[in-house]
């Protein structure tokens, strides 16, 4: 296959159109209190971005019933945060306040919680409230009830196991995997952040399960990883895709690297879904950011996903001039549901924080664009030869399951009585106990890419590696498949009005 047309595997979408005309089934994961959290003043991650862009949403009419279901997502508990992060971190992030960090500094140190990402009022519950929409989202596309799912507030991706990192605490994204994992053999992970996504990275690092693949400012820029030699160890080798791009890419550039290479992934792995992290600290204008893609070309990149119609989990990131996040997630919301929104801006709560231009559109800049052609093309050509070695998609022998109801069912209140399941949640749990895989043994070696070489020579860590790989005993909560169609699986809410704002006037990056 010639690497020019690599990206064939998509309907490739006009910029000005929103996509093909099918209709998509699109869920949509919001809390109303979402923008109340507070990181402090100068901080550059402003929660308040989610609630300025439910604002959008609401006055372009696409909250309507008609439209999407809007789903007020149910907290994470702590044993769902603990399917990927060590106890004792959450246990941390449970009890410190801002009123008992100086008497935890050890802990403090050890978990990195400190200046960029600090302790501060209701962090539990926001860590609950972000996770859980994500993960509600992938039982949502789980059960087949709708084929798009969105959660501006998630995407999260450099949190670590035991570790907060880059304004991160709990990864979402990482937990929402795992419950993709439960009913799909392979899963995507696509990043589209200015930062390399590497806590997911890190995450799958040794399984085929799942491909990450980051589009990211690699060099001298946080957080520092993100090598194309970076491709993965083990079982997961070449299930990893690093693309490092340089200062002032703009939409053309973007889009010629960006299309092919997905479009052979998508040919190659075949993945059962996909999620896709919306970073849009990306886009021209950034507080953080370097480079130079308009809010349409940051957005053809979930057109070109959404073409592929294969069940699409979109989730937030970064982001920090946030009058542009706002709009350019608004914007996106509009191409998973199919919508040609108008350029003018409906009036809003939050209308003057869009001047002078009141535009829906993120425009580019003239900056210079330190990309050439020839340095895109040798990237794109190293990374469509790591694809080429792929001989298939991967898979993992999946059993049929006796049916549920002839199975006896748990107590669960005898058996756990502190920690009774409740049957509204949105992250739905199967306690029953299936051969196969467990999602848990896929990371069951999380610190593994931090204690091999890059080289690869010994010998002795690559049996230890694929030997622990196959995981220990799986854990019935870990192999539960959300196939099984629940009573309720989300509370649904009416939130096309958002309360009042908190003044966050702009302040000088750190």
């Amino acid at each position: 296959m010639d690497p020019s047309s690599a990206g064939a595997g998509g309907n490739s979408l006009a910029s000005a159109s929103c996509g093909d005309a099918q209709k998509r089934r699109v869920c949509y994961f919001y809390d109303p209190e979402v923008g109340n959290y507070y990181y402090g003043q100068g901080h550059p991650m402003k929660p308040h971005r989610v609630r300025m862009t439910h604002a959008l949403l609401a006055h372009y009419g696409l909250l309507a019933p008609a439209k999407m279901q809007v789903l007020r997502p149910l907290p994470a508990r702590d044993r769902d945060l603990c399917r990927f992060h060590s106890d004792d971190y959450v246990a941390f992030l449970r009890a410190v306040t801002p009123e008992t960090q100086f008497d935890q500094i050890r802990s403090l140190r050890r978990f990195n919680v400190g200046e960029d990402c600090p302790v501060f009022d209701g962090l539990y519950a926001y860590c609950q409230t972000y996770a859980g929409a994500s993960v509600g989202a992938a039982v949502k596309l789980n059960h087949g009830t709708h084929d798009i799912a969105i959660n501006w507030s998630g995407g999260l991706h450099h949190a670590k196991k035991s570790e907060a990192s880059g304004f991160c605490y709990v990864n979402d994204i990482v937990l929402a995997i795992l419950e993709l994992l439960k009913l799909h053999e392979r899963v995507l992970y696509i990043d589209i952040d200015i930062h390399h996504g590497d806590g997911v990275e890190e995450a799958f690092y040794t399984t085929n399960r799942v491909m990450t693949v980051s589009f990211h400012k690699f060099g001298d820029y946080f957080p520092g990883t993100g090598d194309i030699r970076d491709i993965g160890y083990s079982e997961g080798k070449y299930y990893c895709l690093n693309v490092p791009l340089d200062d002032g890419i703009d939409d053309d550039s973007y889009q010629s690297i960006f299309k092919p290479i997905i479009g052979k992934v998508m040919e190659m792995y075949r993945p059962g879904a996909v999620v896709l992290q919306c970073g849009a600290d990306s886009l021209s204008g950034d507080r953080l950011g370097c480079f130079n893609l308009s809010g349409k070309g940051h957005a053809e990149c979930v057109k070109f996903m959404r073409s592929f119609n294969v069940p699409l989990l979109l989730l937030g990131g970064g982001g920090y001039t946030i009058r542009n996040v706002a709009r350019c997630w608004c914007y996106e919301t509009g191409v998973a549901l199919g919508e040609e929104l108008q350029e003018k801006l409906p009036y809003n709560e939050y209308y003057e924080y869009f001047g002078p231009e009141y535009s829906l559109y993120v425009a580019a800049s003239n900056m210079e664009n330190r990309n050439t052609n020839k340095q895109l093309e040798e990237i794109k050509c190293n990374i469509l030869d790591n694809l080429s070695k792929l001989q298939h998609a991967p898979s993992v022998q999946f059993q049929e399951r006796i049916p549920e109801t002839k199975l006896p069912e748990p107590d669960e209140d005898q058996e756990d009585p502190d920690e009774r399941h409740d049957p509204d949640s949105d992250m739905v749990l199967d306690d029953h106990k299936p051969t196969g895989h467990s999602a848990r043994s896929l990371i069951h070696n999380i610190g593994v890419k931090r204690e091999i070489t890059e080289t690869e020579t010994k010998d002795q860590h690559g049996k230890r590696l694929t030997t622990e790989h196959k995981g220990p005993e799986p854990m019935a909560e870990d192999l539960g498949s959300s196939k099984q169609a629940p009573t309720a699986d989300a509370n649904a809410v009416a939130v096309n009005a958002p309360g009042n704002a908190r003044n966050e006037p702009g302040s000088s990056p750190k």
